[in-house]
């Protein structure tokens, strides 16, 4: 039977098997092939290109799982903005108390790698923006703020520094002796009823006893007389406000800033460094003929007084200038400073010292040069300056002093009233135009 045949059982398999054989010969002919073309290392090509792609897979992981890790970062970060409070500006936070990026690597069951770009982030603006304002603010509460100027680095002096400065110039003059000029400001009656001056010294009270302010009056009476001394005395005081005078300091108290002084003190340091001590020429500071500068210290209608260097002195109205003057205020006032000639100079000693002194002599006699402004017959305006025994002084407008013995007008001329005069003569010798008063212009009621 067909199917029983053996012969062909054995052909069919011997087919199969041959076929199989021609296919493994296939192989090992195309391994052989290959085989002669190997690389001088000894690898085979199959091999290299396993190699090559375990390589591309390995940087492939190496490059995948930074990226990962900081996306998860970045997410973690966003979710703690999201769910962390606000932070508050007065609170410093710490870069300590954040945990590190290897530990939350760690956490999340990811391989640790090492990311150059953690030192960058951490120096991130938007971790050390927060810090920057917080400190600035802490700084400003813990010092003093200055004073704002509008020129910068230009110091400003307050009114408490200007006081300290002063203060501690009135002790250091209380420590040296040092003599101070201060303004006389007031008179005041104490409680115990003894009378003060009160002098302002860069707006410090300096209290001076009224026995200390140096006014010799005579010998202290007693009784009425002494009660007359002392209006006297207040009088001279009142005249005096608003003169420049020296004190020395004899006594403060620093918890209460009061200060006493003495006036006497330092008229009587200055008399015997002027009027007694030579200079290196050896000679008197002050001596007949010098001219010095003084200061006013009193001014009535006819006369002035003034203080030379610890010593007081008057000058009548006709030693003042070389014109007529009418009354002293109107040339001179309290606190001003002139220029004085001594004509004379008594030194017995420091309490017996008196001088004589003049202003006009320190000026140009101008009479002679004005009588040539004037002629005979003419008329000029000219104010009254005194009338004395029925002869009127007038100073005419052009500087001359003129002398009326007879007045036209029916009103009799008083001071300071405004006369029309006429020249008669002309007097060279006394630098005088006499004539006669024609009418009152104005009258001074």
């Amino acid at each position: 039977m067909f199917g029983d045949d053996p012969a062909n059982s054995d052909e069919n398999g011997d087919d199969a098997s041959s076929d199989e054989n021609a296919d493994t010969v296939r192989d090992d002919e195309a391994v052989d092939g290959y085989a002669g073309e190997l690389p001088a290392d000894g690898k085979s090509v199959s091999d290299e290109v396993a190699s090559g792609l375990e390589a591309e897979a390995t940087e492939a992981s190496s490059t995948a799982k930074p990226r990962r890790t900081s996306r998860r970062k970045k997410a973690a970060d966003a979710s703690a903005e999201v769910e962390a409070p606000i932070p508050q500006t007065d609170m410093e936070t710490s870069p300590m108390d954040e945990p590190p990026a290897e530990d939350a690597a760690a956490a999340d069951g990811e391989p640790v790698l090492e990311d150059v770009s953690a030192p960058m982030e951490e120096q991130s603006p938007e971790t050390t923006a927060p810090q920057a304002p917080a400190r600035r603010r802490n700084v400003q509460t813990r010092r003093e703020a200055s004073i704002l100027t509008i020129r910068s680095r230009e110091d400003v002096e307050t009114a408490e520094d200007r006081e300290d400065v002063i203060w501690h110039e009135i002790h250091n003059a209380y420590r040296t002796r040092r003599i101070l000029t201060g303004q006389l400001g007031g008179i005041e009656q104490l409680d115990n009823r003894k009378t003060v001056a009160v002098v302002d010294y860069k707006g410090f009270r300096i209290i001076i006893p009224i026995k200390e302010m140096m006014i010799n009056l005579g010998r202290s009476p007693s009784g009425q007389e002494y009660a007359d001394l002392m209006l006297r005395q207040n009088k001279i005081l009142g005249n005096m406000l608003g003169a420049d005078i020296d004190f020395v300091v004899r006594g403060i108290d620093s918890k209460t800033r009061s200060v006493v002084a003495s006036r006497r003190e330092a008229m009587m340091r200055k008399r015997q460094i002027f009027y007694f001590d030579l200079d290196v020429d050896g000679m008197y500071r002050v001596y007949e003929g010098r001219i010095v500068q003084a200061r006013v210290i009193a001014v009535a209608e006819k006369v002035i007084r003034v203080e030379v260097f610890g010593v007081e002195c008057s000058i009548l109205a006709r030693d003042l200038a070389w014109d007529w003057i009418g009354d002293a205020h109107e040339r001179f006032s309290v606190g001003d400073e002139v220029l004085v000639r001594i004509l004379s100079v008594q030194r017995k000693s420091l309490e017996d010292l008196s001088i004589r002194a003049d202003i006009k002599s320190t000026a140009e006699n101008t009479d002679r040069d004005n009588l040539q402004k004037c002629c005979i017959q003419g008329k000029y305006a000219g104010k009254v300056t005194d009338v004395h025994k029925g002869v009127v002084y007038v100073r005419l407008a052009n500087g001359v002093n003129a002398v009326a013995h007879s007045c036209y007008d029916y009103r009799m001329p008083g001071k300071k009233d405004d006369v029309s005069f006429a020249v008669t003569r002309l007097d060279m010798d006394r630098g005088v135009a006499v004539g006669i008063i024609t009418r009152i212009i104005r009258q001074n009621l």
